[in-house]
């Protein structure tokens, strides 16, 4: 029987960090790595935690929202903010990777000039949700902007565990932004990239078999993963337990609040 997994509470803290390296790891991904004294404290525990990520405005001023005791008190004018999968830290080190595939926003943009001593405000996370327990096989997908999620799942699900991970990339050179190990552990299927009709993950998931023992996370582009998450919900039947679908962007929206409903219309709670 799957267990959802437990959720760790952390202290929230507004972190000032500097740019001690930022390197093109594949031409879709750019990897920053952050440096600060605070990072001594930073704790992620969770496949697919996030940060917020604060940016300097067009006056090269950072902008963040006021925190008390209780949580954010104020947000002013101006916050130019968005979330990411911290990919790897250390007590002095944290890395975020960008992807930077096809898109103008200040986040990109800021990722691609990124240099030694720059600056960037890293807020969070507020939590860590664990992964579930008693599953033997999991099943994961995502896009590119997904991927360092998905990474930190391979890493962290017990070597017992059955993975099986479905990745849809637009250029096939980004593949390499999988170790060859974290590849050979999940069994990665690299599935094409659509532009019209069902996606690539949900073609892939609709070709595979599930039982009360499979657990699956899919996270990517949201208005193509709602008919992926109908599928798996409403036809098959899967419990809320087994499935964890979750929209990191939408087409056509700027900084999506992923805490949002996948299907508003549908939201299966």
């Amino acid at each position: 029987m799957i267990t959802p997994g437990q959720t760790v509470r952390h202290e929230l803290a507004m972190r000032r960090l500097t740019v001690a390296a930022a390197d093109r790891v594949t031409p879709g991904f750019v990897r920053v790595t952050l440096a600060g004294d605070d990072l001594a404290s930073f704790r992620s525990l969770g496949p697919a935690d996030h940060v917020k990520a604060f940016f300097p405005g067009p006056d090269g001023i950072i902008r963040t929202p006021t925190v008390g005791p209780d949580g954010i008190r104020q947000r002013p004018e101006g916050v130019v903010t968005r979330d990411y999968t911290p990919r790897r830290h250390t007590a002095d080190r944290l890395e975020i990777d960008f992807a930077v595939h096809g898109g103008e926003g200040p986040a990109t943009a800021w990722a691609l000039r990124a240099e030694p001593g720059d600056e960037l405000v890293v807020g969070g996370p507020r939590g860590s949700h664990l992964p579930p327990t008693g599953m033997t096989r999991v099943v994961l997908g995502s896009d590119a902007s997904a991927l360092p999620a998905l990474a930190r799942w391979i890493e962290l699900l017990p070597a017992d565990v059955e993975i099986l991970a479905l990745v849809e990339l637009e250029d096939e050179a980004d593949r390499a932004y999988l170790e060859p190990e974290l590849v050979e552990r999940a069994r990665v299927h690299w599935v094409p990239a659509t532009t019209k009709g069902p996606t690539g993950i949900e073609t892939a998931v609709r070709s595979l078999a599930f039982d009360e023992d499979t657990f699956v996370w899919l996270a990517g582009e949201a208005g193509g993963l709602v008919p992926v998450r109908r599928y798996l919900r409403r036809q098959l039947g899967l419990p809320k337990e087994q499935v964890v679908v979750d929209g990191y962007w939408r087409i056509g929206v700027v900084a999506l609040d992923h805490h949002a409903p996948l299907d508003p219309f549908d939201p299966m709670d």
